[in-house]
Parts: structure tokens; sequence; C-alpha cells
């Protein structure tokens, strides 16, 4: 199995202009995020010695979750398992590393993905890709003008594959086994956060699925938005809290405000120890 940390998938089939570039934006977002998510940590520091925010509340308002995993109609799917948000030389690393190594999150969704493969459960990736006319958009959020501006997720085009191999918009390494199984439902890329773009929820109906053990990333962001849009289409969403991640900057801890959205909205909230025991426990 490869070693994340070790691979450097920007050498692989990458033309030398292109890592150039990459190189300039990814070191032009590090160097201009480092003070930010510094600051955010200065900030959090005292309060994280005392207890961990993202610690189950005391005394819980809500009720507890009875969802209970029917195999043969349940499915993991994985949002955007890609270098550009997993590894150290995607482009977000220098906001989002510290949430995925805090959670172990690249571990985590692997034993998601082998626990889902060793009981045949159907297997989704939802991709992010965007190609040079999303580029074109003549109007966009904060965060879509930060992808966009530091090449995020990019692909030469739809059709087209050239320097995808290795590139940000590529799986991480040790999740291609599982991917490019010929079994796991690759869906069409959703663009903005949601799946409602993308064919997810017709490639799970097709299948009869209605159950989902969702992870993947960002929290705040494409995973929370594919749990509500699959919970508007009558799906049963569980979230794997510790498989995945978000960004901490000033503006505030994007993992910290995904969870209490999970725990408001989801059917249930579960560690990666406790989705492989509903698996383990369902076959």
């Amino acid at each position: 199995m490869c070693n994340c940390h070790d691979h450097d998938p920007q050498k692989a089939n990458q033309p030398a202009h292109g890592m150039t570039r990459r190189a300039a934006l990814r070191g032009g977002f590090a160097a201009t995020t480092a003070a930010a998510a510094a600051t955010f940590a200065g900030a959090q520091g005292a309060a994280a010695m005392d207890k961990s925010p993202y610690a189950e509340p005391a005394e819980p308002a809500l009720p507890p979750s009875d969802m209970k995993l029917d195999l043969s109609r349940a499915a993991l799917v994985v949002i955007d398992p890609q270098i550009d948000f997993l590894h150290p030389k995607g482009v977000t690393w220098g906001v989002i590393g510290p949430s995925v190594e805090e959670h172990n999150t690249v571990q985590n969704i692997e034993t998601l993905f082998k626990s889902a493969k060793q009981h045949d459960i159907t297997t989704a990736v939802s991709p992010h890709y965007y190609y040079p006319t999303d580029h074109s958009w003549k109007f966009e959020g904060a965060l879509e003008k930060l992808m966009h501006k530091i090449g995020m997720f990019n692909r030469a085009g739809p059709l087209d594959l050239d320097g995808f191999e290795g590139s940000g918009a590529d799986w991480m390494p040790q999740y291609k086994q599982y991917i490019e199984d010929g079994k796991t439902i690759v869906t069409s890329p959703h663009k903005v956060y949601g799946n409602d773009t993308n064919d997810l929820s017709l490639q799970l109906r097709k299948r009869g699925v209605d159950q989902v053990i969702l992870a993947g990333m960002s929290a705040n962001l494409c995973v929370e938005s594919h749990m509500r849009e699959l919970l508007e289409d009558g799906f049963e969403v569980a979230v794997v809290k510790d498989a995945t991640a978000a960004a901490k900057v000033p503006e505030g801890d994007g993992y910290l405000a995904a969870l209490i959205n999970f725990r408001y909205m989801a059917n249930a909230v579960w560690t990666t120890e406790e989705a492989v025991a509903q698996i383990t426990a369902a076959a």
C-alpha cells in the first residue's frame, strides 16, 4: 500500500509548467493562510486545553439515533477523497491539514472503504472537478473564488485526462485500490458543494439504496451539502464525524460548524469505529 507521506503525486504525469504554476499557487495560498491559521489556533488554544470543542454534550437535549443498517439497501458515499484536500501536497493543506491530522481523517476514510468492500456494500464516490469553462463563471461565493484562484481540482476538460494522474484532482493514492476496482460508482462531478448537480441520487436509487454512510471532504461544505440534499431526497443518512475535516480560519472553525449541523439533522452521527461496528453487526 502506498504511504501517502512518502508519495509525491505532483510528479506523476504532470507537465513541468503545470508543476511550477501549481507550486506557486500553493505557496502563495500557504503564505496567506499560515498567519490566519496560527491566529485561529492561538485563540482556541486555551479553551481546547480545558475541553475539546468537539466533545459530545454531557446532557444532550436532542433524541438519540435509532438508525439501524440494512446492508442490502445501504451505501458508503465518500465525497472528494482527493489530493487537494487530503495530502500535504494539496493546495488547501495550509488550513485543512491540522483538522485532517487531528481527526485521523485519511486513515478513517480508508477504514470505511475496507469495511464496505469486505461486506460488499454499494460504494460511491462523489468527486469535485473544475474544467476550463468553469473558470468563466460570472459570480461566485467566497470559497468558490478561492478554489478557482488556487487551481483546486482543476482538470484539462470533461473528456480529457491529460495531467490528471497525481494532480490535485486525483484520488489519494491509497484509495485507488478501492475506487478503481470496477465496482465503485464514480458519479459525475459536483460543481459547488452539493450533489443536486450530479447523478449520485440517481445512481443510489437505481441500486435500491436508501441508507447512506457519509464521509469525505470537507465537513461544512461538500459533506454537509450532500447530507442536506440526501435527506431532502428521502435517504437515511449517518455521517461519520471523524472521517471528515474542515478548514480553520479567523472566520471560524468549519469542522465545528458542520458537527453542530450533523447533530441537528443527520439520522445518526458515528465515529469510524462505530460505523464499522454497525456494518459488522448488520452483516
